[in-house]
C-alpha cells in the first residue's frame, strides 16, 4: 500500500546562486557526503546534480508529511544509487524516525524515487511504499 507520495520542482539556476553565494556552507548545510562527491564528479552538471537532490529531499519531506520539521532535516534525507543504478534514499536522524512513525506494524517500507532534470528544471518524484512482512 501507497504510505506517502511528495513531488518538487526545483530551478537549477536557484541551486546555483546558492551555490555562487553561499558555496560551502550551503553544500555542507544541506547535502550528504555521497551526494556532494557525485556532483563534484559532474563538472559540467555540478547545480543540476545538486537541484536533483533539493528537490529529491523536498520530495520526501511531503511524502511524510512533515515538511523540514518535527526534526525532519535535509542532510538526513540522501540520494543514493541502488546496485542497478536507480536513485533511492538513505534516511537517518529525524526522516528516519518519521517513516518508522508512519509505517503501519508489521510493514516495512520501500522508497520509490524517480528523478530528472531538463534545464532550468530539476524534477522528483517519491513514493512510499508499505509492504507486509
Amino acid at each position: 500500500m501507497i504510505i506517502g507520495l511528495g513531488s518538487d520542482l526545483c530551478n537549477i539556476e536557484r541551486i546555483q546562486n546558492s551555490l555562487d553565494r553561499y558555496g560551502e556552507r550551503f553544500i555542507a548545510r544541506v547535502f550528504t557526503e555521497t551526494e556532494r562527491a557525485k556532483a563534484e564528479r559532474r563538472p559540467f552538471t555540478r547545480a543540476g546534480t545538486y537541484a536533483k537532490r533539493f528537490a529529491a529531499k523536498e520530495a520526501f519531506s511531503k511524502a511524510v508529511g512533515t515538511g523540514f520539521k518535527s526534526g525532519v532535516f535535509m542532510k538526513d534525507i540522501g540520494v543514493v544509487n541502488a546496485p542497478s543504478g536507480a536513485p533511492t534514499l538513505a534516511l537517518t536522524g529525524g526522516a528516519a524516525a518519521r517513516l518508522a512513525a508512519i509505517t503501519p506494524a508489521g510493514h516495512d517500507t520501500v522508497i520509490h524515487l524517480t528523478l530528472t532534470d531538463d534545464h532550468p528544471w530539476a524534477q522528483a518524484f517519491v513514493v512510499i511504499e508499505a509492504r507486509p512482512r
